[in-house]
């Protein structure tokens, strides 16, 4: 140590000098060091601080030690004197340098400390060392906490491959995190997909020149695609399901659905629909069928119950259908381009087949009435899955769940069980055919902690509850636990960063991203612009949209009426020439999007790109005979 006191009444200079400790106790896991501060100690008064690495010299080695508790022997401190500290520090790992000059880091320790090793803090170079990671396609996503200038490091491969999550309380700077590894990765990886399924409609404005955007004014998801528990959830809103209504469906869609192949096979001679084979299909099949064919058979049903108890469940069911297709916020599902088959204009839509240089589908579900959001998450991810495995792993994709705890929460009676199974399906298979996870929360207590367990990767944010603190101790294995003491207190945009996509668990601060980039920007800058003075509000702008999220719509009941009743007698010859036109303003997405894949398909391409660019049919053909 520098023993030279300072000149009485001069500040202690802010410098970074080798002041050195000693071992006076050591064993498996931790150590204690004793020091000195005060005036005589040149070093900055932040030097032995908890959160900082340091390292014990022991023969050619440097034994790496995490502060996590400063203390005085007395407990009490005397000012304008020299006194003696403990440093308890956590034990993670050995720096050694090698024959050829090189310093490598290893999580365990050889030799450890004895008593008297000197410690001091940790050189940049033995830091450098640490968190270089020999990981292969490894990008930088922020620095190091304690030293700005070496990289936090991250293997992209290594994080997508074998999922990974982001937690953190609200506020902390979630979402904004996210979007800088999500532009990590497609940047790295430009064959994945991506698909967000966003119940705050914030991810959208992240990624304007990389994705694309539906909401539920702007896209078809057949009812058809619904498998029949998917179906019976939207049928019920909810509620818990009738077991008798349920068979009933189970029984009547299929022979719904023969009919509807019927009619399309007298109406047309597409080859395309004599490849499929309707003699094995079953209530979950994807293969579309009309709603009015099916209430007919419910009606010829209760026609032959005459008198019998089962006529009075038969008409409830017939009123539910009746109600879901009337309900102006079902729309999406019962649209005119929904009762055609569709499939492969929706799939190629949602899971950019082709990409046409937009990987990214931002799903909106604010705009969904709540009792089907379930439903519509648990389509999504079975269908991710099921593309990923018809396609033989050539249509990779990550699904990122925001606020993941809604459909897989921590209880199992809890939630939409269709939705845990599709999700769980994919944190403990997906890695096997090309679909992976990322699961996004501020309440990893409220998670499943299955799910969670398949996340090998995990940035940990502020967190103030306990419970969620102990969960993310229980995630992290041997040393560095003590870094969860930080989880509380460490700042926005900071995280602490463990598992396979990191050489060692590290805490770190996320780069700054464009503010135009940033989740919700366009929220952000109408409210900005609101506080520069700009007053102008249009109240019936507001009404409308208040209205379309409510489904409060001016739709009086005869207009509803008459639109049921036309989907119930439009033939489906005249239905297949004439709805698409009728719904142009609303749904001309899919006839651009359709035309466009057309030219993509016409066009010749180069042999190397004939390997991507597959057809899309070919998957829909595939995925109907695997569910079949």
């Amino acid at each position: 140590m520098n023993t030279e006191a300072l000149p009485a009444g001069q500040a202690r200079p802010f410098v970074r000098n080798r002041t050195d400790g000693h071992v006076i106790e050591c064993n498996g896991e931790k150590a204690i060091i004793h020091a000195k501060t005060g005036p005589s100690v040149s070093a900055s008064e932040d030097y032995w601080a908890v959160g900082q690495l340091i390292s014990i010299q022991v023969a050619e080695s440097r034994v790496v030690g995490l502060v996590y508790k400063v203390d005085l022997p007395g407990a009490q401190w005397e000012q304008g004197i020299d006194q003696s500290i403990h440093i308890h520090v956590e034990l993670v790992g050995q720096v050694d340098t090698q024959t050829d000059g090189t310093l490598r880091f290893s999580s365990g320790i050889a030799t450890y400390p004895h008593m008297g090793a000197i410690a001091h803090r940790i050189r940049a170079a033995d830091l450098a060392a640490i968190y270089t990671t020999t990981l292969k396609n490894t990008v930088s996503v922020g620095h190091l906490s304690q030293n700005a200038d070496i990289p936090a490091l991250i293997s992209i491969d290594s994080l997508i491959s074998r999922h990974f999550a982001v937690l953190g309380s609200t506020g902390v700077g979630k979402s904004s995190a996210v979007s800088l590894l999500l532009r990590k990765i497609i940047r790295q990886r430009p064959d994945l997909r991506v698909l967000i399924l966003d119940p705050h409609n914030e991810f959208a404005s992240a990624f304007p020149e990389h994705s694309i955007s539906i909401d539920y004014t702007t896209f078809d998801l057949p009812y058809w695609l619904f498998r029949l528990d998917e179906f019976a959830e939207a049928v019920f809103r909810g509620r818990p399901t009738v077991p008798a209504e349920v068979d009933a469906l189970r029984d009547m869609i299929p022979i719904a659905k023969e009919r509807f192949a019927s009619a399309e096979a007298a109406a047309t001679s597409s080859l395309l629909k004599k490849d499929r084979d309707y003699s094995s299909m079953t209530a979950d099949t994807p293969a579309p069928y009309r709603i009015a064919d099916l209430i007919k058979l419910i009606e010829e049903r209760i026609g032959q119950l005459d008198g019998k108890p089962d006529r009075p469940t038969m008409k409830a069911l017939k009123q539910r259908l009746q109600a879901l297709v009337a309900d102006p916020r079902y729309r999406f599902m019962f649209s005119a381009p929904t009762t055609l088959d569709t499939m492969r204009q929706t799939i190629g839509h949602i899971f950019r087949v082709p990409k046409n240089d937009r990987p990214i589908c931002v799903f909106q579900l604010a705009g969904l009435p709540s009792e089907v959001v379930n439903s519509v998450a648990s389509v999504l991810c079975r269908m991710a899955f099921d593309l990923a495995v018809s396609s033989d792993g050539r249509v990779q994709t990550l699904v990122v769940c925001e606020e993941a705890h809604r459909y897989i929460p921590a209880d199992a009676t809890a939630g939409f069980w269709p939705t845990r199974q599709a999700i769980a399906r994919i944190a403990k298979e997906g890695r096997k055919y090309g679909v992976y996870l990322a699961v996004i929360t501020q309440r990893p207590g409220e998670l499943d902690p299955t799910i969670l367990s398949q996340c090998s990767t995990v940035f940990a944010m502020r967190l103030g509850n306990e419970r969620d603190q102990e969960i993310i101790r229980g995630a992290i294995t041997g040393a560095s636990q003590s870094t969860i003491g930080f989880l509380s207190s460490i700042a926005n945009r900071e995280a602490i960063a463990f598992g396979e996509a990191v050489p060692t668990p590290m805490r770190m601060m996320f780069e700054t991203i464009a503010p135009e980039q940033l989740p919700a920007a366009h929220i952000t800058k109408t409210q900005e612009s609101v506080r520069l003075g700009d007053t102008h509000i249009s109240l019936d702008t507001i009404l409308m949209r208040m209205r379309q999220l409510n489904a409060a719509e001016s739709i009086n009941n005869d207009d509803i009426i008459d639109s049921f009743e036309n989907i119930v007698s439009t033939p489906v010859a005249s239905q297949r020439t004439s709805a698409l036109p009728s719904q142009e303003p609303a749904r001309s997405h899919w006839r651009n999007f359709d035309t466009g894949t057309r030219k993509e398909e016409e066009v010749p391409k180069p042999q190397q790109e004939s390997t991507e660019r597959f057809r899309a049919s070919d998957l829909i053909r595939s995925f109907r005979s695997d569910k079949s």
